[in-house]
């Protein structure tokens, strides 16, 4: 066993290019395998156990205000575990040069709904303490004991940070998970009276009993509302904050099983090709060893050890670069992406076997499969070289005139192919794969840069100036060095589509506003008008919905009364970034629903001017808040940022999964023509000419392999980005024909390197080895 176990090693030895091609494979599948998993599951488990520890609220409910008493009556509705009634209100706090948003919720004595997590100090019971939720407190330096000064309603409160925490409830608070201007804050029922002027509630968590149907005790509860300031009601699967953390787990446990499973088989297939060509190369060495005594399975069991080195360790280095490199990223992007207090990823032991398991067996199915026939021959006839294949002709060759015209070289390239269909087909399963996984990397990437691009095209403001709650935009002395303005009204609403529910916003402007432009899915512009509203391709998407089409909005804010409007689709409206719904004042009016701006676009006449004109919104008291295009663009660039890393990953990869499999088959195509290309040497053809005939053998086959991938990448990448998108994030669709060349570039790079890489090992073609008579 011991002399076998060192033929194994010179065989390794004598192909290490070969040997190291097929560890890479394996190691790229290992390395997404553990990495995703590790992501996955943690994730999951993590946010399971969280949510049940601190109790996530099931209902939201809320009411202009409600009473404790009231609260208490709720509390008899059949499926009610536990309820809390709460007051939640907005407060602003100001900095320099910027003003920050803070969600102020109390929080009761006794609180078993949403329980905060605390990193430091106590949950708020005296008057005038607060909670800080530590991220905000740790982006603006604030500690327990501090006082901080906010402003709600118009007037100014000071508090006490009692603790800093956080909190189920805000696990993801936007987009772009934005801790320096929002802000989460607890403070004590016993500040309630203070900023509300009397104490009462205006939102109630519900925790349902388990089980319940979640629908029936939404519409119980509301039944019982009747004769209360009922407003609206949230499930917990509706919340921004539930709703992107399942989404993520889904699609990274989707993506876990899928790309190292693809990967896997690429390898199979190589180790297949590979453990044909080793086994039938030796064929004599087999009759040698089966003349000696040594046993058909042990034979079996040496030649199964190739694939079985190569799967270890394939996957312990592609789990070791995944710990190493994939482990810190996924953390690093974990915690920007989310505010999970505790969570470590770390990759378990364990994930390496399923790599490692899920290889060898299509290693050891290859060898077998390629070993089996070699075995079953007697000794005398395995020792004997293997009998040339019977040569039919080809059809082409049947065609007059066209055979005879084709030079030499390219009949020995056609015939090589043409019949040997089988083989060269899978030859380009790995040329296509990993075509397929550069066009998608490249695509999603150019799409998300293209998402922060569109903010130049559809913003033609310089300042977004929007006024405190209670202020009108309208106002005549405004300073001179503005060029036009426009008013504008955003409104919170909820699209209602059959059965289901989505938050969006609204948004009402004169149709002559030109400070912001509309496109359609073919970069067409749009107009808006008067008969319709405009609306997001994001939502059309996905709930289907086309022009001229109705669509239904229910407004959430307080003074519209839950107010439900159904309007006509003038067009939809390609917006990646914080899409929302189009209409004007005029067809507002129509729903007998008054125009109130709140706030205003504005472009100045210069730059120079620009500095001027700011300078007099942010000294004016009834301004909230002042942005421009760089601050809309920061959510765009998030996206960008989280999901960079993965492409890079991907893009690397497949690099790497292609010259694998390229360099694995071209080794494998040199090692079958060595016969035919050690007599095109003695007939005296120059070696340039012989490398060419590999070369372009090699670039036919990419050349098919990208033919066939153009068309699945656009299914992958169509998949990629519906993963990705969702009703408030756009991603561009269209593959753009410059990734497409990239991608296809870099394959045939590829292939010329391999080819570059090989050419010592047809100048290394023994003559007389391999033209040796056959008998």
């Amino acid at each position: 066993m011991m002399k076998l176990f060192l033929k194994l090693v010179r065989d390794i030895r004598q192909s290490i290019g070969q040997f190291i091609a097929i560890v890479s494979v394996i190691a790229v599948g290992a390395f997404f395998y553990a990495g995703l998993i590790t992501y996955s599951d943690i994730l999951s488990a993590y946010t399971k156990a969280y949510f049940k520890e601190h109790n996530l609220s099931d209902l939201n409910v809320y009411y202009s205000q409600i009473s404790k008493e009231d609260v208490a009556g709720l509390s008899e509705i059949e499926g009610i575990n536990k309820i809390e009634g709460r007051y939640t209100l907005d407060a602003t706090q100001a900095f320099e040069g910027y003003k920050a948003s803070i969600k102020i919720h109390s929080i009761p004595v006794n609180n078993e709904i949403n329980t905060p997590a605390m990193v430091e100090g106590r949950v708020p019971s005296k008057k005038n303490e607060i909670m800080l939720d530590s991220h905000y407190a740790k982006e603006h330096q604030y500690n327990v004991g501090d006082k901080i000064n906010i402003t709600s309603n118009k007037k100014d409160y000071s508090f006490t940070i009692s603790g800093l925490g956080e909190n189920v409830e805000y696990a993801k608070k936007n987009e772009i998970q934005d801790h320096k201007t929002f802000g989460v804050a607890y403070m004590s029922e016993e500040t309630i009276p203070e900023m509300a002027d009397g104490f009462f509630y205006n939102e109630v968590l519900i925790d349902a009993k388990e089980g319940y149907d979640l629908d029936q005790l939404g519409k119980s509860i509301e039944a019982q509302s009747k004769p209360l300031s009922y407003l609206n009601q949230v499930s917990k699967e509706r919340t921004f904050n539930y709703s992107k953390l399942t989404e993520t787990i889904h699609n990274n446990n989707l993506m876990s099983k899928v790309i190292p499973l693809v990967l896997f088989l690429i390898g199979a297939i190589i180790l297949f090709l590979t453990m044909s060509r080793m086994i039938d190369s030796q064929r004599n060495q087999v009759g040698i060893m089966k003349a000696l005594g040594v046993k058909n399975r042990t034979i079996m069991l040496h030649y199964m050890g190739y694939p079985l080195l190569v799967s270890m360790i394939g996957s312990i280095l592609g789990c070791s670069i995944a710990a190493m490199v994939f482990i810190p990223l996924i953390t690093a992007s974990s915690s920007r992406a989310y505010s999970l207090p505790g969570i470590k990823f770390a990759l378990d032991f364990y994930s390496i076997l399923p790599p490692m398991l899920f290889s060898s067996a299509f290693g050891l199915l290859s060898c077998y499969l390629s070993g089996r026939t070699v075995l079953k021959e007697r000794a005398a006839q395995a020792m004997r070289p293997k009998p040339p294949k019977k040569v039919k002709m080809l059809l082409i060759e049947r065609i007059p005139g066209i055979w005879s015209r084709i030079s030499y070289s390219y009949k020995l390239i056609l015939r090589n192919i043409l019949l040997n269909k089988q083989k060269a087909l899978v030859s380009s399963v790995g040329v296509i794969a990993s075509t397929v996984l550069l066009i998608t990397a490249f695509g999603t990437h150019t799409a998300l840069l293209k998402v922060a691009d569109q903010i130049e095209e559809v913003y033609a403001y310089d300042l977004r100036v929007d006024y405190a709650t209670g202020a009108s935009s309208e106002a005549s002395n405004l300073p001179s060095g503005i060029k036009q303005k426009f008013d504008l009204s955003v409104s919170p609403v909820e699209f209602i589509k059959d059965d289901k529910k989505e938050k969006a916003t609204l948004t009402v402007t004169e149709k002559e506003n030109n400070l912001i432009h509309f496109f359609d899915e073919n970069n067409n512009k749009l107009y808006m008008g008067n008969n319709g509203v405009l609306v997001p391709k994001s939502y059309a998407d996905k709930y289907h919905i086309g022009k001229g089409d109705l669509v239904q909005l229910k407004f959430t804010a307080p003074e519209f009364k839950n107010k439900t409007i159904e309007m006509k689709v003038l067009n939809i409206s390609t917006q990646y970034s914080n899409p929302s719904f189009y209409s004007t004042p005029a067809y507002l009016k129509s729903f007998d629903i008054d125009y109130s701006p709140s706030s205003l676009f504005v472009e100045a006449n210069s730059s120079t001017e620009l500095v001027s004109v700011r300078s007099f919104f942010e000294q004016d008291p009834r301004v909230d808040k002042i942005t421009d295009k760089n601050d809309l663009k920061k959510s765009a660039q998030y996206i960008v940022k989280q999901n960079s890393f993965v492409f890079i990953m991907f893009i690397i990869c497949a690099v790497i999964l292609s010259f694998g499999a390229i360099y694995t088959i071209s080794s494998i195509n040199i090692y079958e023509r060595n016969r035919e290309l050690a007599t095109l040497k003695v007939l005296g053809y120059p070696k340039n000419k012989i490398n060419r005939l590999i070369f372009f053998e090699n670039i036919i086959l990419t050349t098919f392999a990208v033919i066939v991938a153009l068309p699945i990448s656009g299914y992958m990448y169509t998949i990629i980005v519906k993963a990705l998108s969702s009703a408030h994030q756009q991603i561009p669709d269209q593959l753009n024909v410059v990734v497409l060349l990239a991608a296809v570039v870099l394959a045939f790079l590829l292939t010329i390197l391999a080819n570059l890489l090989l050419r010592r090992k047809v100048n290394q073609i023994h003559m007389i080895e391999s033209l040796k008579s056959i008998e």
